[in-house]
């Protein structure tokens, strides 16, 4: 496995079963350009996929103890989606070491999202074969570090006013109404106070240097509000 040296190194794992790394590496295209069946990494995307999502979800139930299951899987679907893991596969410099068809090469695979995210879950389901749960654990833990250093509130509340009535019509047909309360200050530097309620009964208040801003600042308190009953 000399030609996979750097890459074991920069993923702080030297495969026992270098034939699962070499697997995880290898495209189907390469199946379809010999026209007939060759072993390629799909099945190793199935599993790592699988392992992948476990991790994750763990890892939000716990940061979130007051998330619902919606917010969860949001929150989960932003770290998995074809963009953010590709960005990881380049990271790890996966893509130099694709195997690939001509076809797949000449057209840009080594660096084309989805190829990338495919083979990253591909490692990780080969990861966990050769070296058991723990180990594949502590991998995606380390690569997705920064990700959770940066999130700060479950996916939802990047949208709090559609989180907000999302949540109240789930119990009741009445979307929440929201008023301006005040506006204070010179043109160039407003400062507005709005409230949310719902059912003719006020949830909270939020300020804000626009009246929209406010809104959704009343929407997140509201929120907030609503998940801690």
């Amino acid at each position: 496995m000399p030609a996979y040296d750097e890459l074991q190194a920069r993923l702080s794992h030297q495969f026992r079963d270098g034939g699962l790394l070499q697997l995880a590496l290898t495209h189907p295209s390469i199946s379809h350009e010999q026209n007939h069946p060759l072993s390629h990494n799909q099945r190793l995307e199935f599993l790592g996929d699988s392992v992948l999502s476990l991790v994750l979800s763990r890892e939000l139930y716990e940061k979130f103890p007051e998330a619902d299951e919606g917010l969860l899987t949001k929150s989960r679907a932003r770290l998995v989606n074809a963009g953010a893991l590709a960005a990881h596969a380049r990271a790890i410099e996966l893509g130099a070491h694709l195997i690939l068809s001509r076809g797949e090469e000449n057209t840009g695979g080594r660096e084309r999202a989805s190829t990338l995210a495919d083979a990253f879950e591909s490692l990780l389901g080969a990861i966990f074969l050769d070296g058991g749960f723990e180990v594949a654990r502590e991998f995606i833990l380390r690569e997705f570090s920064a990700d959770f250093s940066t999130l700060n509130e479950p996916a939802g509340i990047e949208n709090p006013k559609g989180e907000l009535q999302e949540l109240l019509q789930s119990k009741s047909p009445d979307a929440p109404l929201y008023q301006l309360i005040s506006a204070e200050g010179p043109d160039h530097d407003r400062n507005f106070e709005c409230a949310v309620s719902h059912a003719g009964a006020e949830l909270a208040r939020g300020h804000g240097k626009s009246k929209k801003a406010a809104e959704s600042d009343a929407a997140l308190a509201a929120l907030k509000k609503l998940r801690g009953q």
